[in-house]
């Protein structure tokens, strides 16, 4: 296609290739698969992955983890020739959207506190640590993030006509919506949630709202089917009564960036659960964490130097690492279907899928599809992350209700450290 389409360019890498194989016949005689999958040109195929490592200056794997992973998977082979070529440089967001203008009670009250240095040196919000033990502080903060909360429901109602308690724990996954992000795992934990308290109607849970905001390309159909399961969902429980509130699920309309800059302010816990190895960085998790959310997250993208530098103790981290990911693959031997058969809670969750309340909100073979996949495929590995991902969630939820001063001693940290 591209020698009838663009003969002037294929020319021009026909050129490319032929310089680039000749290094790799001196670094690699004789081993001729290597540099097939290499070279630019192979196979009847343009490689554009290789054209961009062989001839670009400078190789960015945008943060810690993916970089590593670019060297010595993705690209292992132009490293061992081209070490130099390969850098970790992580994405970053603008402080100036993301704190100054999304919330600027909050930037008030660090200029008040820590001064304005931080506004052009976001290291400087470091001066921010000695306020996380003083009680008055902490109290302001927790005063701003009510505020946050209330201006969000009350625009939420405006816009949707969804009315939300800015009482209740704000659980937020907000991104674009792909399969290796894994917001049916988030879906499935609500799942398992709700057969919870219909087993148990008395149960005594502190509140929670999640609230999903994505959009998915425009071909992408499993993501699309993904979104109408969370519509279906949030159909079933929030029309309930017997779970009296106690849960709610929100998906959020044309998920943008002003929409982003009023509910991030607003959020309790940051969803970050993509498998881990996926992501590439993320840079959500830098908005919420810049905000005073806590992580809930895999050791994936940025949310390992988050682990990092603001410690284990002030994210909740759970799940495979991306070595045991690459693993799996590697060797051939997941299979989703034991996963399902093996573990009652995983099943209940699952079948719920194509249950009664759910073929009633939702529509039959669209359900059935995901249904079929999840157990035959899950190729994002959602279900052997799915019981550590349950157990951090509630530990969340327990420090959150039984511990205020220590959740938001977390924040302030994770804001502090957010630089």
């Amino acid at each position: 296609m591209m020698r009838e389409t663009l003969p002037r360019i294929y020319s021009i890498m026909q050129e490319l290739n032929r310089r680039l194989c000749q290094k790799l016949f001196d670094a690699f005689p004789g081993q001729w698969d290597r540099i097939g999958h290499m070279a630019i040109l192979a196979y009847d195929q343009a490689h554009m992955a290789n054209l961009c490592v062989a001839y670009s200056h400078a190789v960015n794997g945008v943060s810690q983890l993916h970089g590593e992973i670019l060297k010595h998977s993705t690209f292992a082979d132009y490293y061992a020739i081209m070490p130099e070529k390969f850098y970790a440089i992580t994405n970053g967001i603008t402080p100036r959207r993301w704190l100054m203008l999304a919330n600027p009670t909050l930037s008030d009250l660090l200029d008040e506190s820590i001064g304005q240095g931080w506004r052009k040196d976001l290291n400087e919000l470091e001066k921010l640590l000695p306020f996380a033990d003083d009680a008055a502080f902490v109290e302001k903060f927790a005063a701003i993030k009510t505020a946050n909360k209330e201006r969000f429901s009350r625009w939420i109602y405006r816009h949707q006509g969804l009315e939300l308690d800015p009482t209740m724990m704000f659980d937020v996954q907000v991104k674009r919506l792909h399969e290796y992000k894994r917001q049916l795992l988030n879906i499935l934990h609500v799942i398992g949630l709700y057969n919870h308290l219909k087993m148990n109607p008395g149960l005594d849970m502190i509140p929670r709202t999640f609230i999903f905001g994505a959009k998915a390309a425009a071909g992408y159909h499993r993501a699309k089917l993904i979104i109408k399961l969370i519509n279906a969902v949030a159909d079933v429980v929030n029309n309930d009564p017997t779970i009296h509130g106690k849960i709610k699920v929100v998906f959020m309309e044309n998920y943008r960036v002003s929409l982003a800059e009023k509910m991030i302010p607003a959020a309790d816990v940051s969803e970050q659960i993509s498998t881990a190895g996926k992501e590439a960085s993320g840079t959500g998790n830098m908005k919420f964490m810049l905000n005073g959310a806590l992580t809930i997250g895999t050791m994936d993208g940025a949310n390992v130097e988050i682990s990092e530098q603001a410690g284990e103790d002030n994210i909740y981290i759970f799940g495979q690492t991306s070595d045991q990911v690459i693993h799996r693959y590697a060797a051939g031997d997941y299979q989703a279907i034991q996963w399902y058969e093996g573990d009652p809670n995983i099943r209940r969750a699952i079948d719920f899928l194509t249950g009664p309340e759910m073929l009633a909100a939702g529509h039959e073979e669209n359900l059935s599809r995901l249904h079929h996949e999840l157990i035959h495929k899950d190729w994002f590995q959602t279900l052997p992350d799915f019981n550590a991902y349950v157990v951090r969630k509630e530990q969340a939820l327990k420090d959150y209700a039984c511990d205020p001063m220590g959740w938001r001693r977390k924040c302030l940290i994770n804001i502090a450290k957010a630089g």
